[in-house]
């Protein structure tokens, strides 16, 4: 790690993420050049309790994931109902960039229909845990290893790429899982193997040491899949990507079962800014596709939500606004925000009035609207401010601001 990659012209994050020192910490490191991102919004997404895409919905989204230039698109799973394979085949028929995938039950019948869809490829799951084998679905190890075999192999002979995706990878007994993998890929077919952290219960050491385990056992790239149940999603999927994966499984916003899967924004600008990773992805266009998904999904992201939420370049706080009123004219916006709003596709930086201004907040407006006021005016307007804001229990107006400046300008 050389060079002066922690800042640029849109960004300054810390120069710690790029000394060698740091890196030499892992033993190998096997990064690759450009890392593939395979988004379930619109499958694994949409299996938080409570959404619901129609056919359009999916439609929308997925040609916005395409203009945000993601590198595959999990249309959905086509046996879940006509319109849903309906759906996944109208999506795979645009041709909009993004390979288009269809997800499966490792059954014959599954894949069938999704070669009826003409998808490019399919993601075909069966559970690799020996207690969720057992215990969830009631089968033998042996059932699950026959069931993926003779359903793996039926999908690449019918022309389709086939991406194995191992539930509950995380869990699962090594030797167990190694008994799976292998037959998968010397009776069945894989043309990549998914390691999927259904529970979300791995820590990015760990997850780090499980991929390096799987690369010494199968020659097959390898993709990651994480779930979010304690805030590791993000972290365990670049650490997956550190071991040697090449393909993070993302959705929008983060959407999905339980506390959801890896946030495709979050860990596109993670992995770009703070480890020098390149993915495809165009970050001007993740505000636009968070937006769109929030809006036909109906969970709206909070306003502190990293990359894409609408508070994120807000500004109240007194003290910042008096660092903002002196780097805004120098245009040095990342002194004060790792990276600049225009990166993600955010609005401009926002003052706004309430608990926390100060001083400098007030000056600040009376500025920008060409009035001019002395110190003790600005306090006093302040503490107008201030008993509103406690008053109300949220931000006040920013008219309110502005008739109080105006009500006491200097003449």
């Amino acid at each position: 790690m050389t060079g002066n990659k922690h800042k640029g012209d849109g960004w300054f994050v810390s120069h710690y993420n790029y000394l060698q020192e740091v890196w030499n910490i892992l033993p190998k490191i096997d990064i690759p050049k450009r890392v593939l991102i395979h988004d379930v919004t619109l499958r694994d997404g949409e299996q938080q309790a409570g959404i619901v895409f129609r056919k359009e919905d999916k439609i929308k989204i997925a040609q916005t994931l395409a203009e945000a230039k993601v590198d595959r698109i999990e249309a959905g799973m086509p046996t879940v109902s006509e319109e849903d394979f309906l759906a996944v085949k109208e999506i795979a028929s645009m041709r909009l960039g993004p390979k288009v995938f269809a997800f499966a039950r490792c059954m014959t019948y599954d894949a069938e229909l999704a070669r009826k869809a003409d998808v490019d490829g399919v993601v075909m799951e069966i559970p690799s845990s020996d207690h969720l084998i057992e215990l969830g679905y009631g089968w033998t190890v042996e059932k699950a290893v026959k069931l993926a075999t003779e359903a793996t192999r039926y999908a690449h002979e019918h022309g389709l790429q086939v991406v194995f995706f191992t539930i509950d990878a995380t869990r699962a007994n090594l030797d167990v899982f190694t008994k799976i993998i292998k037959a998968v890929e010397t009776e069945g077919h894989m043309d990549s193997l998914t390691l999927a952290d259904t529970f979300g219960v791995m820590n990015p050491l760990a997850m780090y040491y499980l991929i390096k385990q799987i690369k010494q056992v199968i020659h097959k790239p390898i993709e990651i899949h994480a779930h979010n149940d304690f805030g590791m999603a993000v972290a365990n999927s670049i650490f997956a990507v550190l071991a040697g994966a090449e393909v993070i499984h993302t959705s929008v916003n983060g959407i999905g079962e339980r506390t959801g899967n890896t946030p495709l924004e979050e860990v596109v600008m993670a992995m770009k800014y703070l480890f020098g990773m390149s993915t495809n992805v165009d970050t001007t266009k993740l505000r636009k596709l968070s937006k769109i998904v929030a809006e036909l999904s109906g969970v709206r992201p909070p306003p502190q939500k990293p990359v894409v939420g609408d508070g994120i370049f807000t500004v109240e706080s007194g003290i910042l606004v008096g660092w903002w009123s002196r780097l805004e004219g120098q245009g040095l916006v990342t002194e004060m925000f790792p990276y600049r709003p225009e990166i993600v596709g955010h609005d401009p930086v926002k003052i706004v009035y309430g608990k926390k201004s100060g001083v400098d907040s007030v000056l600040y407006k009376a500025k920008k609207i060409n009035i001019n006021i002395d110190e003790n005016i600005a306090k006093e307007i302040l503490l107008q401010i201030k008993s509103l804001a406690l008053q109300k229990k949220s931000l006040v107006d920013e008219k309110y601001v502005e008739d109080l400046l105006l009500k006491y300008k200097t003449t």
